[in-house]
């Protein structure tokens, strides 16, 4: 175990359009699609990833079938190339972000479907899918998602609850923002800010968890029963406080946590 602080100097309720789209084989691009709110039955079996893009945020919940659902209010332009199907989210009939409704909970901003997209509209996800989100100016909330993630946004939160794979690699990313999971499932984690905190728990006991920030705090938990692990915990300007167990850990199971300006606990509840 590592235990060390380094010296100065280190450097509402969406609408969802569940329109059964079954998709051609192949890679290419779905240009006959519908352009809002459409819904897309992708493949289940491994291998299968969906990517979404958006210049704002997006929340993920489970879908009840095989069809990712989305926000009718939001524009949709689906493409897949072999396994990777990608769903690029847009405000309908403007330009940039201007039209985004500004209420952070995703909410409507009055009027119809037609009216002001959320800045974080909703897209349920079918169960085993795994899914990258590549985010800019909002946040991303994920909960009840099973599959693999890789959730990444600039200026916003990542929060994750009661979602991953045990066997599965999650990686939850933001530059300004905090990142925050309960109820986590992974085989693997990494986890990073630049102006945040890093609040991890984890609901199994991952094989290796590397988390990051350099203003703010790093704290991950596993369960109460989970095996020895080789820790690694720094900071510059802080404490370090390890209470999982560190005897007898066996090769490749390891915690790395650091921050600059904070403090680093890793536990066992």
């Amino acid at each position: 175990m590592d235990l060390r602080t380094r010296p100065y100097g280190w450097r509402p309720a969406a609408v969802l359009a569940l329109l059964p789209l079954l998709a051609a084989c192949g890679g290419g691009h779905d240009e006959d699609g519908p352009a809002r709110g459409a819904a897309m039955r992708i493949p289940s079996s491994d291998g299968t990833e969906l990517v979404i893009r958006t210049d704002n945020g997006v929340r993920l919940r489970p879908a009840d079938d095989d069809r990712v659902g989305v926000d009718e209010r939001v524009r949709t332009d689906w493409s897949h190339r072999d396994g990777t199907w990608v769903l690029d989210l847009s405000c309908p009939g403007h330009d940039g972000g201007s039209a985004w409704a500004d209420r952070p909970d995703g909410g409507r901003d009055g009027g119809s479907a037609g009216g002001a997209c959320p800045r974080m509209p909703e897209v349920t996800v079918p169960a085993g899918t795994a899914v990258t989100v590549s985010a800019r100016n909002a946040g991303i909330d994920a909960a009840g998602v099973s599959g693999a993630l890789d959730l990444t946004t600039v200026n916003g939160d990542v929060t994750v609850d009661r979602s991953g794979a045990r066997d599965a690699v999650v990686r939850l990313a933001t530059r300004n923002g905090s990142v925050r999971a309960g109820g986590l499932l992974a085989a693997r984690l990494h986890a990073r800010t630049v102006n945040g905190d890093v609040v991890l728990g984890c609901g199994t006991a991952p094989s290796g968890v590397g988390a990051a920030t350099t203003n703010g705090s790093v704290r991950v938990t596993v369960p109460h029963d989970a095996p020895a692990y080789r820790v690694t915990a720094t900071t510059d300007n802080g404490g370090p406080t390890v209470s999982v167990p560190t005897t007898g850990a066996e090769a490749g199971r390891e915690m790395t946590l650091s921050t600059v300006n904070g403090d680093v606990t890793a536990a066992a509840e």
